[in-house]
């Protein structure tokens, strides 16, 4: 299914307000929240008009900006696809883009239309600098993919005054695979972040990696009854991306995939008041892989524009040019061209399938 049958635009425009929508029930409860998810659906409005206008013009500009904003992590978490592709690292974060050069991004984005900045890392919150040049953005929402465990209350105020930064905490189920595969003792760590956020009634989410050992208890009634129990709104489920031959087993597929759309059915119908997502999702019905420019695009620690997290391959730089200019690079457009983000696949992230073919095109 190419572009030409099928209207990004319109779908991920839909989307975007379904997941506004979604947002604002879930906030109905905390007057802040509420007041703020309204102001932010008149931005996001305004955002959509944007990008039709450029779509008038033949350009096709994605909501979403997936930014990894450092390579440093203070955990280990076994099979991280960051450390893996050298992502991420224990050494001191060299060449990477400042706080200024951020906001640049963020008012660049802002100005096409984007809507949504996915900041993630290695570890996002240690960049403080970053993330409070993040508020000063309110038409953008900046969901912040955090492990939990450096939360503090200097934070918290923070989220509590710049209602558009949502932290997303990672977790991989209840205790005993939660800290098999992040360390022994980071389920309580997260608790008490999470007991922190509570207390300043600010708004939250969990990122949850989905493997074939744990899809059947973060998707159970009892694990998603808990989530709500604690108040979080957003839940995202990632799917695994191996790293190695020996984790291949962890990804899911066809099996899996399919009680996972189910189970994505139930549970949003049965939990109307929190927002669930998933990531890829549903390549059939949103005309294949979103990366590269299509709907989103990854821009990594040191300014390198990449097609997504999981396809670490760039051909352009932020620092050196605009993201409209990252948008036509070489590399996303010959991908776009190609047909490779359309192509029927086994399922899961296709350009990781791909990568020789994006290695080739680099």
């Amino acid at each position: 299914m190419g572009d030409k049958e099928f209207n990004i635009q319109e779908y991920m425009t839909g989307g975007v307000e379904r997941i506004v929508k979604e947002a604002l029930r879930a906030t109905l409860s905390n007057p802040k929240e509420s007041l703020f998810m309204i102001e932010y659906a008149k931005a996001s409005k305004v955002a959509s008009k944007i990008r039709a206008e450029y779509m008038e013009k033949g350009e096709n500009i994605p909501p979403f900006l997936i930014a990894s904003i450092t390579s440093n992590c203070n955990l280990h978490c076994a099979g991280c696809y960051s450390r893996a592709n050298k992502a991420c690292s224990d050494s001191e974060p060299v060449s990477q883009l400042t706080s200024e050069e951020w906001g640049r991004v963020f008012q660049e984005a802002k100005d096409l239309g984007m809507g949504f900045i996915l900041l993630a890392g290695g570890e996002p919150m240690l960049r403080r600098d970053v993330i409070e040049e993040a508020g000063k953005y309110p038409e953008i929402i900046f969901p912040i993919f955090t492990n939990g465990t450096i939360m503090n209350e200097k934070y918290v105020k923070l989220f509590a005054k710049y209602r558009n930064l949502i932290p997303v905490i990672s977790i991989e189920g209840f205790k005993e695979k939660t800290d098999s595969r992040r360390g022994e003792g980071v389920y309580q760590r997260i608790e008490d972040a999470i007991s922190m956020i509570r207390d300043e009634k600010v708004m939250y989410g969990t990122s949850i990696t989905l493997t074939t050992e744990n899809i059947e208890e973060v998707m159970s009634d009892s694990y998603i009854n808990m989530l709500e129990e604690k108040d979080a709104k957003v839940i995202i489920y990632v799917e695994y991306v191996p790293v190695t031959e020996e984790s291949k087993k962890l990804a899911m597929g066809d099996t899996e995939r399919d009680y996972m759309y189910k189970r994505l059915a139930e549970i949003r119908e049965s939990h109307p008041n929190m927002l669930f997502v998933s990531f890829p999702g549903d390549e059939v019905t949103s005309g294949g892989c979103l990366a590269a420019g299509r709907g989103f695009f990854h821009i990594n620690s040191h300014g390198g524009a990449e097609p997504c997290p999981f396809s670490p391959y760039s051909d352009i730089n932020v620092k050196d040019t605009s993201l409209l200019e990252a948008l036509h690079s070489k590399l996303f457009t010959k991908l776009r061209d190609s047909g490779a983000l359309t192509e029927s696949h086994d399922g899961g992230c296709v350009l990781f399938e791909k990568k020789e073919l994006v290695e080739s095109l680099t």
